[in-house]
């Protein structure tokens, strides 16, 4: 039809910009979620946002964690989630910025997911699963119990991946381009959807195979789009899988954090976890009620209505078979029999947790709903749309969103920032042959030592460190007054001595001594910089140094970048080709 008689989109979309923030009342009205992850990310974008004032656009290190030590935190984090996060921080109150940030996620995780759904079912059907999409439990437990920002973003990007494997014609460009978004929003949820490519690419593969189709075009399509899909985040992949063993990445899989603690109602020693689990186990197990009871009645719907020449019989027909078949994987993994795959599968066990899974299966069980919703009158598909958001958030006002301690709210998050209280160290981004428990809370920027193992004079010992069998946690915010190094030092030394810096040794710090490298190091307990001087006039400059993989994988990304526009345009092109009259349409 003309362009100027097409149905506008945009009333959709406000009705979707209205369900998200009715779905994130709750929040608003809290002020914030202290979930999970909550001080993490928060600290995060303030740090990213103050390198951003400093021109860093892409920053590698965090230097206020570890207590103004700092870590190569934004090297290994995915950029997106810390990105935003830090535009919001520059641009909005602190105070609001977590809310904010969640309903923008929930809007953009429903606007995804209705672009993609109208391409299988009607727009009121669509409308109806975007819905229950962005309010489904497991994404209001992400938002909010966990406040896992990353993972939010994932869900933005996991409809158009899945969306694009269950298209009538699959192309590379459609694979790709959410797969790398994938890579850069969470990387837990990109192993898990570039399984999902393997497996539902599998599931097309038999039904071409038994329709007497050609395969290779698929299979070129799957291939290709995944491999472009790996390269354009190149940028940010090649740094972390050349530099991973430059930090204590396995620290993410520690009693507590590993798979087979955290299967569907798993026991551990630690009852909060157990407390945790057992929520979202029952929460898996709902969802995956509510997805295999979709999937049956939208087959039976099929049948009864016997549209075996109609178009939407024919799609509903070949999308069942390939949500079914990741419906009932997801299922298996959710078991203990399944521990040998999480084990030997590459980087699968990173997942940490089973029920992660349910990013997916939130995606399947909402296109299943779409297709159940697909002879429902739009009418009344319009109207169970908010009373669904409504029924569905009523349960995270009270029972996810959990009230923030006096010492982890925004407000004072953001004054410890500000006056150089430093914030904690993670585990898994701390350098090789650093101790996190022998790291004292209250450094100064640097300090001169006889002996290189000394701490600074008049600093307060950790309790971690003096009684290793006991575990203190961590300070409060009160003693966490210490001061980050400064780059440059003019130093006049009568004797040797060790300058020590509350800065963490790292390979990418470059350090000169009058314009000469030095590169004699000690190594300390801590992980602090170290360097041996002699006696007489030293200048310092630290400078951070991008290696060969950072720059080979900007080359890659924009390599790769440009091979995706030109898919892009020439797709454009053959769909213009293929349609040549705006009086029809494809």
């Amino acid at each position: 039809m003309p362009r100027s008689t097409r149905p506008s989109l945009l009333p959709w979309y406000t009705g979707l910009a209205l369900l998200a923030a009715l779905c994130a009342m709750p929040l608003w009205r809290a002020g914030a979620s202290c979930g999970h992850d909550f001080v993490f990310h928060l600290t995060s974008w303030l740090n990213a946002a103050q390198e951003f004032r400093h021109g860093a656009l892409y920053p590698s290190w965090a230097s206020a964690a570890a207590y103004n030590a700092g870590e190569p935190r934004f090297l290994f984090y995915p950029p997106l989630s810390w990105a935003l996060g830090a535009l919001l921080t520059l641009t909005a109150p602190f105070a609001h910025v977590p809310a904010l940030f969640t309903t923008l996620g929930l809007l953009a995780a429903g606007g995804s997911f209705f672009a993609v759904a109208r391409r299988f079912v009607s727009d009121h059907a669509a409308f109806l699963a975007a819905a229950l999409y962005l309010a489904n439990p497991y994404m209001l437990f992400t938002a909010f119990e966990r406040t896992a920002y990353g993972e939010l973003l994932a869900a933005v990007w996991a409809p158009w991946l899945i969306g694009a494997i269950l298209a009538p014609k699959l192309r590379a460009a459609a694979i790709a381009w959410p797969l790398a978004l994938l890579w850069l929003s969470n990387d837990p949820a990109a192993v898990m959807a570039s399984y999902a490519v393997a497996l539902l690419a599998a599931v097309r593969l038999l039904q071409q195979k038994l329709a007497h189709q050609p395969l290779v075009p698929l299979l070129r399509s799957v291939l290709g789009g995944t491999a472009l899909g790996l390269t354009l985040p190149a940028f940010y992949l090649f740094p972390v899988l050349w530099q991973r063993h430059f930090v204590e990445i396995d620290m993410v899989l520690t009693p507590g954090l590993s798979i087979p603690s955290n299967f569907l109602f798993a026991h551990t020693p630690d009852a909060a976890h157990d407390r945790v689990n057992a929520q979202v186990s029952v929460l898996a197990l709902g969802l995956l009620a509510v997805t295999l009871l979709a999937l049956a009645a939208a087959a039976w719907q099929n049948t009864r209505a016997n549209s075996s020449t109609s178009s939407s019989g024919a799609t509903q027909r070949r999308l069942l078979a390939p949500l079914l078949v990741m419906t009932v994987t997801i299922a298996f993994l959710f078991e203990p029999l399944s521990l040998p795959l999480w084990m030997h599968l590459p980087e699968l066990r990173f997942l940490q947790f089973t029920w992660r899974l349910l990013m997916l299966l939130a995606v399947i069980a909402a296109l299943a709903c779409a297709l159940l919703a697909q002879r429902l009158r739009p009418r009344l598909a319009l109207l169970l749309a908010p009373v669904a958001v409504l029924g569905l958030s009523l349960f995270p006002a009270t029972g996810y969103i959990s009230a923030c301690p006096a010492d982890e709210s925004p407000a004072t998050l953001e004054r410890n920032f500000q006056t150089s209280h430093g914030t904690l160290p993670t585990d898994e981004y701390t350098p090789q042959g650093a101790d996190n428990d022998y790291l004292r809370f209250d450094d100064p920027g640097y300090w001169l030592a006889t002996n290189p193992a000394a701490f600074a004079p008049g600093t307060e010992a950790n309790p971690n460190a003096e009684h290793p069998d006991l575990d203190f946690g961590e300070p409060a915010p009160a003693k966490t007054l210490s001061h980050p190094a400064p780059h440059h030092l003019e130093l006049e030394l009568r004797a040797p001595a060790t300058l020590v810096l509350n800065l963490r040794e790292y390979p990418e710090w470059k350090v000169l001594r009058n314009g000469l490298p030095l590169t004699e190091r000690t190594q300390r307990d801590d992980g602090l910089l170290a360097l041996p001087l002699p006696a007489g006039r030293s200048v310092i400059d630290i400078r951070w140094r991008s290696g060969w993989d950072r720059r080979l994988g900007a080359i890659v990304s924009l390599l790769a970048l440009s091979l995706l526009l030109v898919l892009l345009l020439r797709s454009r092109r053959i769909k213009a080709e293929s349609c040549p009259s705006m009086s029809n349409p494809c």
